[in-house]
């Protein structure tokens, strides 16, 4: 019977180099995604289904990271004093959030470096990794159906995403086998940032992960891969090409909102999708949006992604935001 999952483990080691200066003092994870840092959504996310215990993965220069999910105490006690009882909700919101745990990276050696110091706190058990430049949208559950199919396989189950195939080498491919399930697929290779031409298909591996323990021992006996680094994808690789070892693995084909923090531009469109669905922002924002997008020289070609990004919401993130 397979062990039920009780732990994330959130990576936050990376320099953040390509939102410098920004990231020179502060780490990419705290920079603000409408009114919070990126980071608390993936938190929250975890938390959502049923994640308490959370590890995060740091370096140097991250104590921004621990800070936030800390007391305030002389922030808490002015905003008291000043009976500013919603900003003070949203401040302990974050502090009571999670059992937060932390552990350095040390040398920077890839994704499946980072979650190898994972090793002691998870012990003989499956846990999530979700990455941060990943942002899920809360309506559109992800991680919940990932635990159900790895509760139902006892396999590593890992986050499919559709893209265009000539984005395919910003991702890890997968080579999959249908099952009955119309969100599952039975993976039987995985390619770190393949190119288009030796892709095996255009189903990429986004940012969430519940991984078998055993991950662990093949992790330790993995060589540098792409860049130099020790590739989680690698790991994977070997896990799908021996289903003995640990039940292989399986993807869950994600077809709901998804966004993208890790790049400038997919950043800013982040903080627009988000902020158009909240009640308190988007009544305001929708129409400067469609004023802004008609004065533009090139407003034509550009109108229909900001008409999407405008159109009222039928399900308002407002009462899930705080």
């Amino acid at each position: 019977m397979a062990k039920r999952v009780s732990k994330a483990v959130i990576p936050a080691a990376g320099l953040g180099t390509r939102f410098l200066p920004a990231t020179k003092a502060m780490p990419k994870e705290m920079l603000p995604v409408v009114d919070k840092p990126a980071i608390q959504y993936v938190v929250e996310e975890a938390v959502d289904a049923g994640l308490h215990d959370v590890l995060m993965i740091t370096g140097r220069n991250k104590n921004a990271l621990e800070n936030h999910f800390d007391r305030a105490t002389e922030l808490e006690a002015s905003l008291k004093k000043k009976g500013d009882t919603d900003r003070l909700q949203k401040v302990n919101y974050s502090t009571d959030l999670a059992d937060m745990h932390y552990v350095r990276q040390g040398d920077p050696k890839g994704l499946g470096h980072a979650v190898l110091r994972a090793k002691m706190h998870v012990g003989d058990e499956p846990f999530a990794v979700l990455l941060g430049d990943d942002i899920i949208d809360s309506r559109d559950p992800l991680l919940s159906r990932m635990l159900e199919v790895q509760e139902e396989k006892n396999a590593t189950v890992v986050a499919l995403l559709e893209v265009d195939p000539d984005s395919i080498h910003l991702y890890g491919a997968a080579a999959v086998e249908t099952t009955d399930e119309d969100d599952v697929v039975r993976i039987t290779g995985l390619v770190e940032k393949p190119d288009r031409e030796h892709a095996p298909s255009n189903l990429a591996i986004i940012g969430r992960y519940v991984l078998r323990p055993e991950v662990f021992g093949v992790l330790e006996k993995t060589e540098p891969g792409k860049g130099g680094e020790i590739q989680l994808t690698d790991a994977l690789q070997t896990l799908a090409a021996d289903t003995e070892i640990a039940g292989g693995v399986y993807g869950v084909v994600f077809r709901g909102r998804r966004y993208d923090t890790g790049d400038r531009l997919d950043y800013i469109k982040a903080i627009v999708q988000l902020a158009v669905d909240r009640a308190d922002l988007g009544p305001e924002l929708r129409p400067w949006l469609r004023e802004f997008a008609a004065g533009l020289d090139d407003a034509p070609a550009d109108y229909d992604v900001v008409e999407e990004m405008t159109a009222a919401p039928s399900d308002s993130l407002a009462e899930s935001v705080d």
